[in-house]
């Protein structure tokens, strides 16, 4: 079976991993995604518990008009102490921390927060359980550090260079997996597949201007 992990839309505030709604163009990123996939097939919808992931899904599933449910387990890494912050307090508070965290040696927590591992810990198991239920096609309305760790793990990659997955991964993008239940198999088919956004350059990040934590 295929899952698609779609990145949640631009939200409405710049503040660190604040639970905020959708700003405009992150709807137009939402219903961008879901016009593209309108014929993949898509059976059911899920995200996570975060607003801005909620409202990715309902507006990416006004073109599929499936059932969604919401998944607590595929929120966001918590950020902890940066949690609310701007880009520039987390780089003059943080900057030790972001320094060894570039290092790539380690899967260090986030200050008052959470590790990679720790996340892919909540999160495999019940991403396991949703690819079980199903035959066919889904797609998942969730997060860009719960899409890296997640691909780091299913990789076998060290979970200290969960960063390396997509310097700039765009929000509305698609990530592909194949699922193979007889085997417990993840398959990575695509990764930050953004081509129904680049005819809009004001969508992209680089647009944005926020640095990714």
């Amino acid at each position: 079976m295929k899952l698609y992990l779609i990145r949640h839309g631009r939200q409405c505030d710049k503040r660190c991993n604040v639970d905020v709604s959708l700003s405009e163009e992150g709807i137009h990123q939402a219903k961008l995604a879901g016009m593209r996939m309108k014929d993949w097939g898509i059976e059911m919808v899920y995200s996570s518990d975060m607003l801005r992931a909620k409202e990715t899904a309902y507006y990416a599933n006004q073109y599929w008009n499936v059932p969604h449910e919401i998944i607590p387990e595929f929120r966001e890494l918590c950020f902890g102490d940066m949690e609310g912050l701007y880009g520039e307090e987390i780089e003059g508070r943080f900057r030790e921390f972001k320094a060894k965290q570039d290092e790539m040696k380690e899967d260090i927590p986030y200050p008052g927060g959470e590790s990679a591992t720790e996340l892919v810990r909540r999160a495999m198991p019940k991403l396991i359980e949703v690819a079980g239920r199903h035959k066919g096609s889904i797609a998942i309305a969730t997060h860009g550090v719960w899409i890296r760790a997640v691909l780091c793990h299913i990789l076998g990659m060290d979970m200290a260079k969960w960063r390396t997955m997509g310097v700039t991964f765009e929000n509305g993008s698609i990530t592909e997996l194949h699922y193979r239940k007889e085997k417990g198999q993840f398959t990575l088919e695509r990764f930050n597949d953004y081509a129904h956004l680049e005819p809009y350059q004001e969508l992209l990040r680089s647009a944005w201007g926020v640095k990714e934590n």
